[in-house]
């Protein structure tokens, strides 16, 4: 276990074309003629162009130069090839970071804010404030390997606190993550506190024990969670309960896949003064949907959320609470999520830090990175 190897991403252009193929023969179903509001689903006048765009003038080779940009490796942990980015920037290897992404991202979700967070002097900012990241895959994403069948969250922490100390020899180190990665990440909080020195989340993802009597406001809380969860939570409810389901709807269906993701990047992104070209370029949104498209990662991905249900849920267990130093950044254009009332937050993890960001949403470090690396870096001084 752990030789680390060097890696670099390299789509066959046979492969490639392939996928070009499918998306220009892509039989178009029919849609309701009032869909132009995305509220049957991805909106068929923005997909057709997404599609005319990557046919036309998307430069898949541009794009693999992109994804190689920073240094990235494999290594073996435990029954997984991690896959992962590690940038030593001038901390020069004594301020460890670990970014996890969510779903439908991936570790191409950090793009924005690598050289910033690990290099500030390269944008006026002060060297004291640097990190060395490492950003690795989700076990099941992009180059990551494979599960034989659907693993969680909790799991996925206790592989990337091996890849963090023992591979990559960090004593210690700081934690951040989102979506699926904020979940990585309190677990990562709760079982790994003897090497995780704190941990920074933009979602409050796992919750107390239940049993505790809720105040009104945390009940207004959860009703409300509840309502938004019936209008825009079908995708999940689909991909905890049959995710082979999806598999079989998405497998050599680029145009599917794509719209499956992209409907995420427009539901959960802060659109409030931007489009979603302006939020989410369609060379970027491109990109990332390509890692799933060329490493047939759609699948795995979608069990992911099985395995979240497989492993216990998003709840700590009884008398159990992540006592590792937390901070939330609160982006306040998130559309699918509303935290929690402190009280709530705080019978579940030992908040430190709580900061209301006025711009961004689900995906932060793409849609506001300076935004997200100035509430980072200002937590990390923190500590």
């Amino acid at each position: 276990m752990g030789e680390i190897k060097p890696f670099a991403v390299d789509w066959e252009a046979a492969k490639v074309e392939a996928v070009l193929r499918r998306v220009r023969d892509y039989p178009w179903p029919v849609e309701p003629d009032d869909s132009g509001d995305w509220n049957y689903g991805c909106d068929g006048t923005y997909l057709r162009a997404l599609c005319a765009h990557w046919t036309d003038r998307y430069d898949w080779r541009a794009a693999v130069a992109e994804l190689n940009r920073f240094p990235q490796f494999t290594a073996r942990v435990e029954d997984f090839d991690l896959h992962f980015v590690q940038v030593v920037g001038e901390a020069g290897g004594k301020r460890p970071l670990l970014l996890t992404h969510g779903w439908p991202g991936s570790h191409y979700e950090f793009w924005p804010t690598i050289e910033k967070l690990a290099f500030p002097s390269r944008f006026g900012g002060d060297p004291a404030d640097a990190f060395d990241l490492v950003v690795p895959s989700l076990p099941g994403y992009g180059y990551s390997s494979k599960p034989t069948r659907p693993i969680g969250q909790r799991t996925t922490a206790r592989l990337f606190n091996t890849l963090m100390t023992e591979v990559l020899g960090y004593p210690s180190y700081l934690a951040q993550g989102g979506d699926w990665g904020g979940i990585v990440t309190a677990w990562l909080g709760l079982d790994h506190g003897a090497s995780v020195r704190a941990i920074h989340l933009n979602v409050f993802g796992v919750g107390p024990a239940p049993g505790a009597p809720l105040t009104a406001e945390e009940m207004a809380w959860g009703a409300k969670g509840a309502a938004a969860q019936a209008i825009r939570g079908a995708y999940g409810h689909v991909q905890r309960t049959k995710p082979q389901s999806m598999a079989w709807l998405g497998a050599g269906n680029p145009v599917g896949q794509a719209a499956w993701i992209v409907e995420r990047f427009h539901d959960w992104s802060d659109l409030r003064v931007k489009s979603l070209d302006e939020a989410h370029p369609k060379d970027v949104l491109l990109t990332n949907v390509m890692l799933y498209v060329m490493t047939d990662s759609f699948t795995t991905g979608a069990w992911y959320y099985r395995g979240a249900m497989d492993e216990g849920g998003r709840v700590f267990g009884p008398g159990e609470r992540c006592e590792t130093p937390t901070a939330f950044g609160n982006f306040l254009g998130e559309p699918l999520y509303t935290p929690p009332p402190r009280s709530y937050a705080e019978r579940a993890y030992n908040v430190t830090r709580w900061t209301d960001i006025p711009y961004g949403g689900h995906f932060a470090s793409m849609e506001e990175p300076d935004l997200f690396v100035a509430e980072v870096r200002a937590w990390a001084r923190e500590l």
